[in-house]
């Protein structure tokens, strides 16, 4: 009996990492069948190089070329901002902090992923927007306003990780490293957080691909204007953006367009995991390597 039970459950378990392979395959499918036909009409280097996204004039232009540098440049600024503030709070929370703080400090990052994109575009238009319209004067509405606030709403994800992954690392390891004279700071920063590095990339990456598939929070703070990024404090506009903005009103080539657009979001995310992967591989070859 116990062995049909076994079988059984083996059997529910392939069946749910099926259903989770075929998801992949269908949205890969859905993504390339509708968006490719729109690249091909509108020309590759026309449809990525392209400044001007202008669907209602005549003869209409789709080039996306200002949003893939929008998302890219937000992007860049969420990380700069979000990960040396998420890694260093994984390290007190994991080595530092007093076991009362610890029972306030990690409902409350967790409490942070919880919290809906709407609310966090809220807390941008009426905190972040007025502070940086005071104090450089604009508009407020800027690649930097919508930086921050994504480089604060990738915290809980790298801060989670990035913990998991430093109390993952055997305490041996800090035990040796103050035998041999080490301080507590040396021994957490040269060895622990070495040792927890591919933990600690993995919560980047998750960070990463939140941050530049985030859509409803940088539409409210980012301006939302399709041209070329001609400043930290000018507004701009992602590829996510343009395709919630639009979607609702497109038809025939500029419907296709959008979808192509997911195209490009999508395959960026694929990228970056296969650098991931690449990064993980080499790391994980030159330790084989220095084991022998």
């Amino acid at each position: 009996m116990k062995k049909y039970k076994e079988q059984i459950m083996g059997g529910v378990f392939l069946v749910a990492a099926l259903t989770s392979i075929a998801a992949v395959l269908l949205i890969c499918l859905f993504l390339f069948a509708n968006g490719l036909p729109a690249i091909g009409k509108i020309g590759v280097f026309d449809f990525l190089l392209g400044k001007t996204w202008a669907p209602s004039d005549s003869p209409a232009s789709y080039g996306i070329f200002p949003m893939i540098l929008g998302s890219v440049y937000i992007t860049a600024g969420a990380i700069v901002i979000g990960v040396p503030i998420g890694i260093l709070t994984s390290v007190f929370m994991a080595r530092y902090c007093p076991k009362g703080l610890y029972k306030f400090l990690k409902p409350a990052t967790e409490l942070l992923a919880g919290i809906p994109s709407v609310v966090y575009g809220f807390f941008g238009l009426v905190v972040i927007v007025p502070l940086i319209r005071n104090i450089f004067g604009g508009t407020g509405s800027s690649i930097l306003a919508a930086s921050i606030l994504l480089g604060i709403m990738i915290l809980p994800t790298i801060i989670g990780v990035s913990e998991s992954a430093l109390r993952a690392v055997p305490e041996s390891y800090y035990e040796g490293s103050l035998a041999l004279g080490a301080s507590h700071e040396r021994s957490i920063f040269n060895i622990m957080l070495p040792a927890a590095r591919s933990g600690i990339m993995a919560g980047v990456v998750l960070g990463i691909g939140r941050a530049i598939g985030e859509t409803m929070a940088v539409i409210m703070v980012a301006g939302n204007q399709a041209r070329m990024p001609a400043g930290l404090l000018k507004g701009i506009r992602t590829l996510t953006a343009n395709i919630v903005i639009e979607m609702g009103y497109a038809a025939d080539l500029h419907r296709e367009a959008l979808i192509a657009t997911g195209v490009v979001l999508f395959i960026f995310i694929l990228i970056i995991n296969l650098c991931f992967s690449i990064l993980q591989r080499r790391k994980d070859n030159n330790g084989k390597y220095q084991s022998h």
